[in-house]
């Protein structure tokens, strides 16, 4: 995840900007930079690689000033190179960004058509065109932002800096979390309260769709209407675990949150917005030779690998084998040689993955490694490593680990298809378009929590719940039951909806909630009629799905979750986030610990 830290204060701030995003190097980057307003200008300086590398540029070539921004950045759109590096800037206006503007490239197209010349590959770089524009139109700063945001789809945080403005920073959020903080004399912005812990610890989190104007004596806050409004004013705790978890009850819930930036940014480091292609790390070997895939993973990481198995079938004509990876070694497995072994994992450590991983190596299989963490084990040991970035992972009960494990195995699949000559570059194109919407998806099924809450006690007194989907709703299925396992402590099992007439439907009575996943769509009147048998025999159903579905399907149940309309292709990013807001707020309403279950751990580090 990248790092934001803003600052409008009374001495120097460089090395503050520094130190800020060195708070923020858990995150991940590869590139980092700052921005200072002095004398009429904008003093810019990046590095690619690591902090060190903006420090020796700073030595050499000092940012003077008492107002100012910085960034480390993730390479997304484009290489991480210095050009890429943030901030942005052309002569009026700089700015840092978090996350993805999804309509960057018809906005870049009428920026250039317009005669605007553009320095780098990213989707950063049109924000600050257009607000620039504005600004050399003759319009304040507010006024500025307030005319630009509109025209921005996708996730984002942004802090922007103005030239001939040294009094004043604006920042905004949309699907990005950001939070202003209050010093004396001093104010601050930055993508979390860590970032600002040694400056202050009286922080406000803008809220979804905010944005504000900082300056030495203070923050205005506006909502996504213009409106002027206030948020709370807290302070954040001393210890790292309070200061991350943010304005948020529980990590999981705040990690459920970040899933539209985290997934954004993971997203663009496997497609090329641009070109509309599809691209993965450089490999070693012919990806095109494959003819075979395995799939081993535990827990959470094994149900994506049940819906890449769908994709990978669907896309590429791969045949595809799918293990847990507790019992793949013990079944002696048939490994073909020119095989592709794929491992999925947040951590990379789990003992039983990591072990099957070297089952296969010494058995001739080429290894791919979908991870969070690109220093751990499994990270180290594959030909071809694909991580994503979810950033750091603290709940238990894994959310956005997931939904960005399904964002890199749809560009793999994608990638893979190409390559063996299964579709074309329509097909790309088409496919990248979805991805790209993924994040904005998000955030729509994210606006429905409150609904979620006030049903969670329908399922909360529930001593058993079934989970229903088909194709890849019936991974999803399988995950939602295995979320509210994990955190509320209620026995719950997913079954593909097909299999109910075979066993499970004799357990169907008033007091067994079915949870069914059903997107409208080639499947939707199957997944219906599976659920009519149950509602026959007094199941109390919670019918997930989206408008069309709900309006042909929705009469009769005990509730109706709305999701967006998407494709087929993301509904298992999308259709994650009501089966985690459930598992979570049921899991409140009971009083359980959240965040660390009983008898469960982050990691499995023993077999």
């Amino acid at each position: 995840m990248c790092g934001i830290i803003g600052i409008i204060g009374k001495q120097q701030v460089a090395d503050r900007l520094v130190d800020g995003l060195k708070r923020m190097e858990y995150r991940g980057y590869d590139s980092a930079g700052v921005c200072t307003v002095e004398g009429g200008q904008l003093i810019r300086r990046r590095a690619e690689g690591k902090l060190g590398n903006l420090v020796k540029e700073l030595a050499g070539n000092p940012a003077p000033g008492t107002v100012g921004i910085a960034h480390t950045r993730w390479a997304t759109h484009g290489a991480p190179t210095t050009s890429n590096a943030h901030p942005h800037a052309t002569g009026e206006v700089a700015l840092v960004h978090n996350g993805i503007i999804e309509n960057f490239k018809p906005l870049r197209e009428a920026l250039q058509a317009r005669g605007r010349s553009f320095e780098s590959e990213t989707d950063t770089e049109v924000v600050a065109h257009l607000v620039s524009a504005q600004v050399e139109a003759g319009k304040s700063p507010q006024e500025a932002v307030q005319a630009v945001l509109p025209q921005l789809r996708g996730a984002f945080a942004l802090a922007i800096a103005f030239r001939q403005h040294p009094d004043l920073l604006i920042g905004a959020r949309l699907g990005s979390p950001l939070v202003v903080g209050y010093g004396e004399g001093e104010t601050f912005l930055g993508s979390d309260a860590l970032a600002l812990a040694p400056l202050t610890q009286k922080i406000a989190y803008l809220e979804e769709g905010d944005w504000v104007v900082i300056t030495r004596e203070g923050a205005q806050i506006y909502d996504s209407a213009n409106n002027p409004v206030t948020r709370e004013i807290t302070t954040s705790g001393v210890t790292a675990a309070a200061v991350e978890k943010g304005n948020y009850r529980h990590f999981m819930q705040k990690e459920i949150f970040e899933q539209p930036t985290v997934v954004a940014q993971t997203l663009s480091s496997y497609i090329r917005p641009l070109e509309q292609t599809v691209a993965l790390p450089q490999m070693d070997f012919d990806l095109s030779a494959i003819d075979r895939i395995t799939i081993v993973a535990c827990g959470t990481s094994f149900y994506a690998g049940m819906v890449a198995k769908y994709w990978f079938e669907t896309f590429a004509r791969v045949p595809v084998d799918i293990d847990v990876a507790s019992e793949f070694r013990y079944r002696d497995p048939v490994l073909q040689p020119g095989g592709l072994a794929l491992f999925i994992s947040q951590s990379g450590e789990t003992a039983d993955t990591l072990a099957a991983l070297r089952h296969c190596k010494a058995n001739g299989q080429t290894i791919a490694v979908v991870v969070n963490v690109p220093t751990s084990s499994m990270a180290r040991e594959a030909d071809l490593l694909l991580p994503t970035h979810a950033g750091p992972e603290i709940g238990v009960a894994s959310t956005k680990a997931f939904t960005c494990q399904l964002a890199v195995l749809a560009a793999l699949a994608a990638h893979l298809a190409l390559k063996k000559g299964k579709l074309g570059k329509a097909d790309e194109r088409e496919i990248v378009k979805h991805l790209i919407e993924a994040p904005a998806a998000l955030n729509a099924a994210l606006a429905h929590d409150e609904e979620i809450s006030k049903m969670a006690h329908l399922v909360a007194p529930a001593r058993d719940v079934l989970y229903l989907g088909r194709g890849p709703d019936y991974p999803l299925a399988l995950e939602g039951a295995l979320k509210l396992k994990e955190i509320s402590y209620i026995h719950a099992e997913g079954y593909a909806s097909g299999e109910m007439k075979h066993g499970p439907i004799a357990l169907i009575d008033e007091a067994v909630p079915v949870i069914v996943l059903a997107p409208s769509g080639p499947l939707f009147e199957k997944t219906v009629s599976n659920m009519q048998e149950v509602m026959a025999r007094g199941g109390k159903v919670v019918l997930i799905s989206d408008a069309e579905g709900l309006a042909e399907a929705g009469d009769g149940c005990m509730a109706t979750i709305e999701m967006p309309k998407v494709h087929p292709l993301i509904a298992p990013l999308v259709y994650a986030v009501p089966v985690q807001l459930l598992a979570y707020h049921v899991a409140v309403a009971k009083g359980t610990d959240v965040d660390q279950p009983r008898n469960l751990a982050k990691s499995v580090t023993v077999e």
